[in-house]
């Protein structure tokens, strides 16, 4: 697929981040955009953006209120775009949604954990199994699945469990490459490809927050609050014993800025190659120079790839601040 003008392209998780971004680079292209999100309100502003600068006659950019684990919800987005953007098949399937929370089997709750494991996993499953059919009816078309480097390197560090989200992204990964065969041997029109961004700039921090506590609030509950602690006592934050919950509150709030802000790959960038990557039909997509060295690293010494120096050397190595 070298062009996206005149496509049809479906984003799970548009409202924010890179779902934003890849709404707003297909619209430039010509591209029809159908997008879904737990929050209407953050979809509007993204297709704000979108037609800021006067879509081309024609062009439709549709909004869908839908949760990638409930298949019900895809069914529905489905028929949703069937009838407003008037269609009965797509070319562009981007499984992109996703959160993080639910780190640990030990410190959070069975609930927690298997909200984030069927959202980055079952919302990419599910939404290949109910596109399907409409991706097999063009002419050509293309799945986009997003796993992360924690696809192929389960930590963020040795201060904080990552279970629920490396164990999501290493399905999401396997299945990818599952597929490059299955449809070669089933629909060979249509490509698939994993990509596995490093750290982005986006709010998936504050985001997680919202979804996991059904709240919608970024502000954490008291035993967040607490387990926020313990995890800042046991990474030696100096004194976090005895911060009060205010200032937790504001530890958090600012860890959340400094991921969309300080990352060293912007979510527009990281648009822009998993959109080349598609062009080039690139089944793996690594998205910034971090994503890169940490794959070499690891394919260079797998079984070093938990030690406390390999983390610390990387981290140095790359900037990243986030154990």
């Amino acid at each position: 697929m070298k062009d996206f003008a005149g496509k049809i392209a479906v984003i799970t998780g548009g409202g924010t981040g890179m779902g934003r971004e890849l709404a707003r680079q297909l619209v430039a292209e010509g591209c029809n955009v159908a997008m879904c999100d737990v929050s209407e309100a953050a979809m509007a502003e993204t297709k704000r953006q979108c037609e800021a600068e006067k879509l081309p006659q024609g062009l439709r950019v549709t909004t869908h209120v839908a949760d990638v684990a409930i298949e019900d919800h895809l069914k529905r987005f489905r028929d949703e775009l069937a009838e407003q953007q008037k269609t009965d098949r797509i070319h562009l399937l981007f499984n992109n949604a996703g959160i993080g929370g639910g780190g640990s089997l030990f410190t959070n709750t069975r609930e927690q954990w298997e909200r984030t494991f069927n959202i980055c996993w079952g919302g990419v499953y599910l939404g290949v199994r109910t596109f399907l059919p409409m991706l097999i009816a063009a002419d050509e078309a293309h799945i986009v699945n997003t796993a992360s480097v924690n696809g192929f390197w389960a930590s963020i560090g040795m201060n904080q469990a990552h279970t629920a989200y490396s164990s999501a992204k290493f399905a999401v990964k396997g299945f990818t490459e599952a597929l490059i065969n299955d449809l070669r041997l089933h629909a060979p029109h249509v490509k698939c490809s994993v990509v596995m961004p490093g750290h982005i700039g986006t709010s998936i921090v504050s985001n997680s927050r919202k979804v996991q506590s059904g709240d919608g609030s970024e502000k954490l509950n008291a035993d967040e609050v607490a387990l926020t602690r313990r995890r800042m006592v046991a990474a030696g934050v100096p004194d976090a014993d005895k911060m009060s919950d205010e200032d937790i509150q504001a530890a958090f709030a600012a860890r959340a800025r400094s991921f969309l802000e300080d990352a060293p790959t912007t979510a527009a960038q990281a648009a822009k190659i998993i959109l080349d990557g598609v062009k080039a039909e690139r089944w793996r997509i690594l998205v910034g120079d971090d994503a890169r060295l940490l794959d070499e690293r690891v394919r260079a010494t797998p079984e070093q790839a938990y030690d406390r120096a390999f983390y610390e050397s990387f981290t140095q190595e790359v900037g990243w601040r986030l154990g």
